[in-house]
């Protein structure tokens, strides 16, 4: 047990992919546990909190200890696997990097709306804001990726957000030209096909009782 390691993760879940892509990048042999975070609501359980106290997905057990939260989890693995780095090497490009990587965090508020059509609508409302403001920034940071020629961590936190974007709420990507470019360019990357939702769908793990 002490040398697998193990992503706890859902299939549609934009932060699992984007660890599950940098695993891949990373030439990692992980094992990937499905937690059902919609149908049986399997993070909130009392066998996940000993996992993850926080109950959300990702978590990762690596080198004997577990990590928890998307960024935090890649900021290691590129730290203790630097080959190849995901991060920018100035301190303007990293900066470039972090501008990217913030307006596509997740923010676990679904629970406060009556309705699922209210936050589809907030959600909505709010994915087109950082799709327009990712477009702007892209301006500035662009080249053959996210952040000139290499592919960061600004990648890995695109490609499933965006994703979410076009199949959740049909939203047209012809409005944000870069974006869309970028997009198609790395959905074709092995380490986004090879970790894409459609392949790990339908995995299916049963957390132990306590």
């Amino acid at each position: 047990m002490a040398n697998t390691t193990i992503l706890y993760g859902y299939w549609l879940s934009s932060c699992t992919w984007r660890v599950r892509a940098a695993m891949n990048l990373k030439k990692m042999t992980f094992e990937e546990r499905s937690i059902d975070i919609v149908r049986e609501k399997a993070q909130l359980t009392e066998q996940f909190r000993a996992i993850n106290p926080s109950q959300k997905v990702p978590a990762l057990f690596v080198d004997g200890a577990t990590i928890v939260e998307s960024m935090a989890i890649i900021d290691y693995l590129d730290d203790t696997r630097p080959d190849p780095p995901l991060k920018p090497s100035t301190p303007l490009q990293r900066a470039r990097m972090q501008e990217i990587c913030e307006p596509l965090q997740n923010i676990g508020l679904k629970r406060y709306f009556e309705t699922e059509d209210k936050y589809t609508v907030f959600t909505k409302h709010w994915t087109e804001r950082g799709l327009q403001s990712l477009e702007e920034l892209f301006k500035n940071s662009a080249g053959a990726y996210s952040v000139g020629d290499q592919m960061t961590k600004a990648d890995l936190c695109l490609v499933p957000q965006v994703y979410n974007a076009v199949t959740r709420h049909k939203l047209d990507l012809g409005k944000y030209p870069i974006l869309s470019k970028l997009y198609e360019k790395l959905l074709k990357e092995e380490s986004f096909r090879k970790t894409h939702p459609m392949i790990v769908r339908g995995q299916k793990y049963t957390l132990p009782n306590l």
